[in-house]
């Protein structure tokens, strides 16, 4: 069953359930059957979506910008994300950073995860914008990575 046929029956507001009757009555035991099996078809819908229709489509990086004597420095936390899923963009106001990092699971040489046990860094496609407090040159932008920071460099245009 999906979410949607789900939702859309709406069986679960239809009844409430008394607890106060017999715990050995059929028809209870029936309906707690159904809503047990119910609530499961519902989440093990949202776990296969991952949650993807309630959280946001793209996460973003953290970063540490500084504007110095004759650039603007931006130092972008991507720990994780190979070179290859990163794309920069540099115009001569702002920088957007794009990418996709992926889920970073246990190998097959550690052997199969049993347990989840906590999920705090963000995966999937990412997007960052960071406007910039004055124009720079775009000809002249340089980027690195270092220990999973990526470095941007941007020349100030001169005035």
């Amino acid at each position: 069953m999906t979410i949607r046929a789900f939702i859309a029956k709406g069986s679960v507001s239809d009844e409430v359930l008394d607890c106060t009757d017999s715990p050995m009555d059929p028809i209870k035991s029936i309906k707690l059957r159904w809503l047990h099996g119910a609530l499961q078809d519902l989440t093990s819908e949202l776990s296969r979506l991952q949650f993807s229709r309630f959280a946001p489509h793209a996460w973003e990086p953290a970063i540490n910008a500084y504007r110095c004597e004759k650039s603007i420095r931006i130092c972008v936390d991507l720990a994780g994300v190979d070179r290859a899923f990163i794309d920069l963009t540099v115009e001569s106001r702002r920088v957007v950073i794009r990418g996709t990092r992926e889920l970073p699971e246990p190998t097959d040489d550690e052997g199969c995860a049993l347990q989840l046990l906590a999920m705090e860094i963000d995966y999937g496609p990412f997007m960052r914008e960071v406007p910039l407090p004055a124009q720079v040159e775009i000809e002249e932008a340089h980027a690195e990575q270092r220990n999973g920071l990526l470095w941007i460099l941007l020349p100030l245009k001169e005035s």
